[in-house]
């Protein structure tokens, strides 16, 4: 279990952006180097911040509720349950895509979501979404496909870039059926 004194050793989590005023009268019981001040509490912590990612050893995402823009200082607060083991070499991460907002996002296995998806190390999960996002925000990869309907296609890649470890132009083969 983490708390106060372990919270910031190879963590990952996923904190909630949370207004300010939840902090009114309470003094910071942590400042770091960088800035940021934490403020802690039995259940979790309150972090403000104005960098939100890598920290040191840690991978801290922030989970926002309104536009924001990294550099901008915002508020947020995790469960000490919210807390999972962070490292670069075991397979702790999967992918998940919104269809919704069309944007994709990794978890860690040990949250409450996680339902067997394939799970990869850091570095491949990093180089992955750099596929996916590439599907998702641009054009290029369409000219490869010999398909009617390039939407259905785009969500067939999309799942497989999730469910498989098969390279993108694979992937866009086996769409295309010539593998």
């Amino acid at each position: 279990m983490y708390n106060r004194f372990n919270f910031h050793k190879h963590t990952f989590c996923i904190f909630k952006q949370v207004d300010r005023s939840n902090l009114i009268d309470k003094t910071p019981n942590y400042k770091s180097a960088s800035g940021s001040t934490y403020y802690f509490t039995e259940d979790g912590v309150f972090r403000v911040s104005n960098h939100w990612g890598r920290a040191a050893n840690c991978r801290w995402r922030l989970a926002v509720n309104k536009a924001y823009k990294n550099q901008n200082e915002v508020c947020g607060f995790a469960l000490w349950t919210d807390f999972y083991p962070n490292n670069e070499t075991e397979k702790l991460f999967y992918i998940d895509i919104d269809w919704m907002t069309n944007q994709a996002q990794f978890f860690h296995k040990n949250d409450t979501n996680y339902t067997g998806q394939l799970v990869r190390n850091a570095n491949e999960t990093a180089k992955r979404m750099q596929k996916i996002n590439e599907v998702l925000q641009e054009d290029k990869w369409k000219k490869y496909l010999d398909v009617y309907d390039e939407e259905l296609a785009k969500q067939k890649i999309l799942e497989l870039l999730i469910q498989t470890n098969e390279p993108l132009f694979q992937i866009i083969q086996k769409i295309n059926g010539t593998t």
